[in-house]
């Protein structure tokens, strides 16, 4: 570092991933006079030491700008009063450059006056002169410009998952917490109502299934512990879950004995390069660890440990505990538990209620006294065995109930606990009510009702928790697939394995060689440095058959290896590996709810106050008909179970009557109803590549109605090929000599169409380089959006690898120079003066027509011939297609390309609607005109949907349909595209489709991301999408019809005919219908299928053949003429008259 060198923090907006940090990192870089860059992506900054003389910061911002970046500063002109020489202007530029968000200050003393420029985010204009009027000098702001002002509307934040992320403004921040023991919607309104109730808290986010609350504060006035410290006092288990932060490494550290050995760690660690704090703890053997991760990593850390003579390994990550909840290992070991310890009280408690009645000389034993007159043994057994799951297991219920009734938010405990201590408390007042009267026989108790009711709830709690285990099951499969240790080599230069080593997968670092052996899962992101295998990607991608893979291939981390061994070089460890970003991303998606959870939420806010009050109703309501009508009026089973209880017996039918609605009804089918049909279907989508980025995507998803595909990329292949190339003259040497002419103009050329022809023109001379074919190439200009011109002199020496078929027509023009001109016709006839004759146009003409790139070629003046690319239509594009209006959705293609070309490739494949020769802006406006209009939905003479528009409008495609009377909906637009150019687009699309071939940028801006470059996946998602939202529907409309016909059964509206639900009916009934729910989501996971394609009738190559007889024809016309063709299918060029 040079003595002028300072370091300059500039405030990066923008940045999503490592590959925007890359992209900083090496446009600054490359600057001269920038000696060091540290981009940081989750501080969003960038730091830049650098030598001010040769580069200012204006330039330093002006290069994050033109990688697409905004640099976040303003700048402020103050006027200083005081200053008599460069010692003043030295002492304000020390004072200043203390301040945190300082970048960057301009003093004149002449002028007097100070340009100071700042992160208007981290510092107040108030600060700075406050700062210059503390070293002595009077101030007067002059002047305010604001360098960067936000001029697009800001997308909501996403929130990551362990992330703590800084909001729109520095006085709101939003967190994460784990919150456990939520069963229902009630419970989540709970944990909402109880977070905002504090002044500070200005949005609130509770997912169900995945035990997380996202919370929007203001942390000026309230800290995230005190936000748990909240939930844990609404009822709940509550933790803040930290930032996932990768310059923080937390170790378990053995062999330590002494404070000394702390010391030496300590001492060890802060004399290592990039290590920035460390904190050693004896007792409990741990070391915590800050640390830079440009600087060192974290194997160079546990290497430095080493060295001092401890052990140490990484603690436990987050990465288990999150894989636990998932799961819901504990919450199924403590259900289990309870379950048994329950039916250890419940069994005999049931038989001595129910069974011991039925035999005649049961009385010998229930009429035993004991103690007391009036009290019996069976009664006091059965409260014996109650009380263990009334207070033992049932404790749990209590205390939910109490908390949740003292932050008044009821919840499906206050159900459970309300009925249970009803039974229970009257079962006891039965009895003293019986010793008081010195009751002759025993008194009526229903000890086995409580016992029963809690042992059913129990047991439904179990299985729901397995269910929900089971939803998750995409996501923990995602999770564990890294393997957790990888085998690090060193080679020599011949690739040669010196050592071996065996490490956490986590202590991988960048560039580190890795060995694979046959069956190895990859631990991480990157290439084949050695060796060539098959690798299964199937986990990741969804694609079924293994990918061969040679060196310099790409390789996934948590694909398993097939049979070869190979050594692999590590480009993307850690959170930046692309099974890291997915994991990410389906965390995110089920985390978020969907638009339709807000009905099931509403529901719930109301739902127990309402069903308490039915359950009062319901015991007052009968007691008066009872006392009023008289019991000989009441329906016949009513009046069974009167006159079986005894003195007193139309008290506890009617207080049964109350049980059964309070525990019938359940608000948990209601809130699961969303959550589980949401994550086992983003979990399913994953399974098959199709990543979803939240609840609300699958709610756009299943409305689509129109969808815009983009061409270069999408539709096609994304690479050009030369498929003719043809030569206006007779002789085959001048035809030869063409091609080779403009295979070496092009291979100066950085252009797609150049490399397809320097591509070709390497296969055609058999020699990997053609720069040897010529001793000079001069006076190279190339024009975007024209062609190419140069001077180029041939060679006299050839190379012997040349092939023979161009050797003898080279041999006969060594030394000649030649004028090439390669380009449009508007480049060869007004910048050249080459004209085509009329037969030549025609000809130009045609293969534009066929959907070709043509471009024309030009020797010494005059027109030689022309060379004609295309870029190939995917296999698959044309069924999917097909497919797509079979569903009843319109598709339509939007590209930058030329109307010919955009117009033949649409033909193929069937799309009707082209839009052709648009810009990036182009594509938004077209994508937002579209939503602007209305389109008929074609439906079926026999679907009721015809008949009941309102539905018809909210529900997904039909299948196979005869064309009707259409209904007008509104246009839903689905974009999908690969490219940067499509990434506004994407973002103006009511569902932004990518492919995962595309750029980060593109897939950063679409709802749903495509794992694999197969256009399929596109009727995959939106099939899903609606596949999902139905069942979301049902498990609705399940959930509702349940609680709308058990509520009324258990209220004995249906007793006139005989039918009633006794409390452990109703019990059964409750816990059956939250599991039903979740069951119906899990159903998903094997009752969707990828959609298959329509069948195509007529086969690509039919086509192609046509065209091909189409072209021959044109060319026939021309007897004067001959046609050299490259024939794609062998790479020979053949010739035809």
């Amino acid at each position: 570092m040079s003595n002028t060198s300072k370091v300059t923090r500039l405030p990066v907006e923008g940045m999503t991933c490592q590959s925007c940090v890359r992209a900083i990192t090496n446009a600054l870089s490359l600057l001269e006079g920038v000696e060091q860059v540290n981009v940081n992506l989750e501080a969003a900054e960038a730091l830049i030491t650098h030598d001010p003389i040769h580069i200012s910061y204006a330039q330093l911002k002006e290069a994050i700008e033109d990688c697409g970046f905004d640099v976040i500063i303003s700048t402020e002109t103050l006027t200083v009063l005081g200053m008599t020489c460069q010692s003043c202007v030295r002492s304000i530029q020390g004072a200043l450059s203390d301040l945190s968000g300082f970048i960057h200050v301009n003093i004149s003393l002449e002028q007097k006056e100070a340009i100071v420029v700042y992160d208007p985010l981290v510092i107040q204009q108030s600060k700075i002169i406050e700062t210059i009027e503390d070293c002595g000098f009077d101030v007067i702001a002059d002047d305010k410009i604001n360098d960067h002002q936000a001029t697009q509307d800001k997308q909501p934040v996403e929130i990551l998952s362990f992330e703590e992320s800084k909001s729109e403004t520095t006085s709101v921040n939003t967190i994460q917490l784990e919150v456990r023991g939520m069963t229902c919607a009630s419970c989540v309104t709970s944990v909402e109502k109880a977070l905002k109730s504090h002044k500070a808290v200005t949005h609130v986010s509770v997912a169900l299934l995945a035990e997380r609350a996202t919370v929007t504060f203001d942390p000026s006035l309230i800290q995230p512990d005190v936000l748990a410290q909240i939930v844990s006092d609404a009822g709940f288990e509550s933790k803040l879950i930290q930032r996932k932060q990768d310059d923080v490494l937390q170790l378990q550290v053995y062999g330590m004995t002494c404070a000394s050995c702390v010391g030496s760690i300590e001492r060890g660690l802060k004399q290592t390069t990039g290590v920035l704090d460390v904190s050693v703890n004896l007792m409990t053997e741990t070391a915590k660890v800050r640390f830079d991760v440009n600087l060192t990593t974290p194997r160079m850390i546990v290497e430095t440990i080493e060295s001092l003579g401890f052990n140490a390994i990484l603690a436990s990550t987050t990465k288990d505990t999150q894989l636990e909840s998932l799961s819901k290992v504990r919450e199924i070991r403590e259900w289990k538990l309870a379950f048994i310890e329950c039916l250890f009280f419940a069994v005999p408690e049931f038989f001595i209620a129910m069974i011991l009645p039925m035999f005649s000389w049961s009385h010998f034993v229930t009429e035993i006294p004991v103690f007391l007159p009036g009290l019996y043994l069976m009664q006091v057994t059965q409260l014996l065995l109650a009380l263990p799951v009334q207070f033992g297991v049932g404790q749990r219920f209590l205390r939910s109930a109490l908390v949740s009734l003292w932050h008044g938010s009821p919840t499906m405990d206050v159900l459970v606990a309300i009925s249970t201590l009803a039974a229970f408390s009257f079962s006891i007042l039965s009895m003293f009510h019986g010793i008081l009267i010195r009751s002759p026989t025993p008194p009526s108790v229903f000890f086995d009702t409580s016992t029963m009711l809690i042992t059913f709830i129990v047991l439904g709690r179990y299985l729901e928790n397995k269910a929900k285990g089971k939803s998750s099951s995409a996501l923990s499969k995602l999770m564990s697939l890294t393997p957790s240790t990888a085998l690090l080599v060193t080679v020599d230069e011949n690739h040669v394995v010196l050592t071996e080593k065996k490490i956490p997968s986590e202590l991988i670092a960048e560039n580190d060689l890795l060995k694979l052996l046959p069956g190895d899962k990859i631990p991480a992101d990157g290439e084949v440095f050695s060796g060539t295998t098959t690798i299964d990607e199937s986990m990741v991608t969804g694609e079924v058959d293994a990918v061969s893979k040679q060196v310099g291939d790409t390789v996934i981390g948590g694909t398993v290896n097939g049979l070869g061994t190979f050594i692999m070089k590590a480009t993307r460890v850690g959170s930046d590996t692309a099974l890291s970003q997915i994991v990410k991303l389906v965390e995110d998606a089920q985390v978020s709810k969907a638009p339709i959870q807000g009905f099931a939420d509403y529901v719930a806010g109301y739902f127990v106050p309402t069903v308490v009050f039915l359950g009062l109703a319901t015991l007052v309501v009968w007691i008066v008909l009872i006392k009023v009508l008289g019991v000989e009026h009441m329906p016949a089973s009513l009046q069974k179970d009167i006159n079986a209880g005894g003195e007193g017996g139309w008290f506890f039918v009617c207080l049964k009557l109350c049980i059964s609605v309070i525990i019938v009804a359940c608000p948990c089918s209601l809130g699961l109803a969303t959550p589980t049909a949401v994550m086992v279907g983003t979990g399913v989508g994953a399974e098959n590549g199709v990543l979803f980025k939240g609840g609300a995507v699958l709610e756009n998803g299943k409305a689509v109605n129109k969808v815009v595909f983009d061409k270069t990329g999408t539709l096609t292949v994304g690479q050009l090929e030369l498929v003719k190339a043809a030569a206006w003259s007779r002789k085959e040497d001048e035809r030869m000599h063409m091609l080779i002419l403009a295979a070496l103009a092009e291979s100066y050329s950085e252009h797609l169409l150049g490399r397809a022809v320097v591509a070709y023109g390497k296969q055609f001379t058999g020699l990997e380089v053609l720069d040897t074919l010529a001793s000079s190439v001069e006076n190279f200009t190339s024009v975007t959006g024209f062609g190419i011109a140069c001077d180029i002199t041939l060679n006299s020496q050839l190379p012997k690898a040349l092939a023979p078929t161009v050797r003898h027509v080279l041999e006969a023009c060594a030394d000649k120079s030649y004028g090439i001109v390669i380009g449009n016709k508007r480049w060869l006839e007004e910048h050249h003066g080459i004209g085509l004759s009329d037969e030549q146009d025609q000809i130009y003409q045609s293969q534009g027509a066929l959907g070709y790139t043509c471009v024309l070629v030009g020797i010494n003046g005059v027109a030689s011939g022309f060379i004609s690319l295309s870029d190939r239509v995917k296999p698959e594009a044309k069924q999917v297609i097909a497919t797509l209006h079979a569903m009843g959705i319109q598709t339509a293609m939007v590209t930058g390309d030329n109307e010919l070309t955009a117009r033949c490739i649409a033909e193929q494949l069937g799309i009707e609607e082209v839009h052709a020769g648009v810009s990036p802006n182009g594509k938004t406006q077209i994508v937002k005109s579209m939503q602007e209009q209305s389109i008929t939905r074609k439906t079926t003479a026999w679907s009721w949907r015809s008949w009941w528009p309102k539905l018809s409008s909210q529900h997904g495609y039909l299948p196979l349909y005869q064309e009707t009377n259409g209904l007008q909906q509104k246009t839903v637009v689905a974009m999908v595209g690969d490219g940067i150019n499509d990434s506004p687009a994407l973002v103006a699309a009511n569902l932004g489709i990518a492919l995962c071939s595309g750029t980060d940028i593109a897939m950063e801006a679409a709802d749903v991301v495509l794992m694999r470059n197969h256009l399929s996946d596109v009727v995959a998602a939106l099939d899903l999408s609606k596949v999902i939202f139905r069942r979301i529907r049902l498990n609705l409309i399940w959930a509702c019809i349940y609680n709308m016909v058990g509520i009324p059964l258990a209220m004995g509206l249906f007793l006139p005919w005989g039918y009633k639900l006794h409390p452990m009916m109703a019990g059964m009934a409750m816990a059956a219908s939250s599991t039903s729910v979740v069951m119906s989501s899990l159903a998903l996971r094997w009752s969707w299928k990828k959609r298959p394609l329509a069948s195509i009738k007529q086969s690509r190559k039919n086509n192609r053949r046509h065209e091909e007889e189409e072209v021959s024809l044109l060319m026939s016309d021309t007897d004067e003429m001959e046609l050299c063709s490259f024939d794609e299918t062998n790479g020979l060029l053949d010739e035809r008259k």
